[in-house]
């Protein structure tokens, strides 16, 4: 009787505690998976013990490690994020680490007690080439493309609510503008090789359609995506059995068809007509207009800045992704050994621009890996100007790196079109933790600018970072990607602007008159 007994209070106590994790809001794994979803955060608790004794260090895991994790969620979160005890890196001995070298004195720097932590872009973006719409943007980390379809519509909601609360711009991807991109937060509007949104029945580009999305929804720029890191000169193929009806009138395709991505673009052919298209999208809609590639060999590179040396026609921003983004399924091949890193594929295609002089005539975007305050900045002085980060974003809203983004099986509901795991995402709670880690991101980068002794990361250089070689040697960042003096920094009046633009004191109340 005393055993029926206590079955049954266990039993209404898990009942309880189920009711309790399907009505909350916070943990979006406890919505999906009530009680059992305890599991994983008792294991995560006890997680450092087991590694230190059992698996791995803080630094093992891939592709973001423990510590880089931790790091994201406590600053999504609004927690302490700092780290005690000193470093978990390998110091004396890894290759390949960067450092920052601080200076003993500094100008004037920025102001770091503004919770907003505003940190817009050393350039205005379309400014050089004279485009109406061309704009400061008010964030240089913004969140990369990532289109709904490979993203829940609560995962998309959330982080386009997110970069309104931040002041920063979400990338569409190529999946087409969707109802969840327009929950306040600006637009980059990325157009791939299918031209989703704005296509012809037979999948060629449609301007008509182009000018329609872009005047019903608050789009700053467009992107022309050549290729991604994940996977770079790789078409795609998405199952008529995700084509809904709602992914099929965003995407302008027929419902319940297999739909083919081509690995090229129909619309050009060559450097040469690309950059007509460029100049046509612009012209068309006023607004600056850039691409999106992976760097693989470097003769495209190369004629894109020949041509545009001669003035008259140019791309207004490059993003650069680096070979280990990861937001993209793809076959292992093409995750492992296809494209360059970004470090090494963002500095081939900067000397590019380098060596003709153009690069205060552009913007330089970069992405993979780069929502990390080490990486950012070490991005910031090879020549970016702003960053895109992808994974790191669905880091703060709660993926867990399960790794089942290709399985439409994602256990947070962010990487996957069940309605039943997608509803574990809260958007609003979630909204507020994509906006905190943007600012906190912007925040860190203002510090380690500081510590340089200036006052924008852009203004960090190539021989403020040294990349060190276990504890016998250590070299630039200048003399390991072979640039010459002057290269990734801005043009001194670029430099000036902005230093002015950041250390600019408010301007005193007005005592009203009387």
């Amino acid at each position: 009787m005393r055993a029926r007994s206590i079955g049954a209070a266990a039993a209404t106590a898990l009942a309880l505690v189920a009711a309790r994790d399907l009505v909350q809001k916070k943990h979006a794994l406890l919505r999906n998976f009530p009680v059992i979803g305890h599991a994983r955060y008792l294991l995560e608790t006890i997680g450092p013990e087991l590694r230190q004794y059992v698996v791995t260090s803080n630094e093992e895991e891939r592709p973001f490690s423990r510590d880089q994790r931790t790091w994201i969620y406590a600053s999504a979160k609004e927690e302490n994020n700092y780290f005690g005890f000193g470093t978990d890196v390998d110091v004396e001995h890894v290759q390949g680490h960067a450092y920052v070298k601080q200076r003993t004195f500094a100008g004037t720097l920025p102001d770091l007690h503004d919770p907003q932590a505003p940190l817009p872009s050393a350039k205005v973006l379309g400014g050089p080439r004279g485009r109406a719409k061309a704009f400061r943007p008010a964030s240089v980390v913004n969140i990369s493309a990532m289109s709904f379809g490979s993203l829940s519509g609560a995962a998309v909601t959330a982080l386009n609510k997110g970069a309104a609360l931040a002041g920063a711009m979400q990338n569409t991807g190529e999946g087409g503008l969707s109802p969840y991109h327009r929950n306040g937060g600006d637009l980059v509007l990325q157009i791939g090789t299918s031209y989703f949104g704005c296509r012809n029945e037979d999948g060629t580009f449609n301007l008509d359609k182009l000018k329609d999305v872009v005047a019903g929804a608050p789009v700053k720029a467009i992107e022309i995506k050549l290729s991604q890191g994940a996977k770079p000169g790789l078409g795609g193929m998405l199952p008529g059995a995700k084509v809904t009806p709602e992914i099929a009138e965003i995407r302008s395709i027929p419902a319940g068809k297999d739909c083919a991505s081509p690995s090229r673009h129909t619309a050009f052919h060559d450097v040469d007509s690309m950059l007509d298209f460029v100049e046509l999208l612009a012209t068309e809609t006023g607004l600056p207009v850039g691409i999106k590639s992976a760097v693989g060999e470097m003769s495209f590179w190369q004629e894109l800045a020949t041509l545009m040396a001669r003035g008259d026609r140019g791309v207004d921003f490059v993003t650069i992704d680096g070979g280990e983004g990861g937001t993209g399924a793809a076959p292992l091949i093409f995750t492992d050994s296809v494209s360059l890193p970004f470090r090494m594929g963002f500095s081939r295609v900067y000397g590019t621009f380098a060596e003709r002089g153009l690069t205060d005539d552009l913007t330089f975007i970069g992405s993979g890996k780069l929502g990390l305050p080490e990486n950012a900045a070490t991005a910031f002085a090879l020549g970016v100007d702003m960053i895109n980060v992808a994974r790191e974003a669905m880091l703060s809203i709660g993926c867990i790196q399960a790794q089942k983004c290709h399985t439409d099986k994602c256990p947070t509901g962010i990487a996957t079109q069940d309605p039943w795991l997608g509803r574990g995402i809260d958007a609003p709670s979630k909204a507020t933790r994509a906006a905190v880690y943007l600012r906190t991101l912007r925040k860190e980068l203002l510090k380690v600018s500081g510590a340089v002794g200036v006052a924008h990361p852009a203004l960090i250089t190539t021989n403020d970072i040294e990349i060190m070689n276990g504890d016998y040697d250590a070299r630039t960042l200048a003399s390991v990607y072979g640039y010459k003096d002057g290269w990734g920094q801005l043009g001194p009046e670029l430099a000036q602007e902005i230093t002015a633009l950041l250390t600019a004191k408010p301007a005193p109340l007005q005592k009203p008159a009387g």
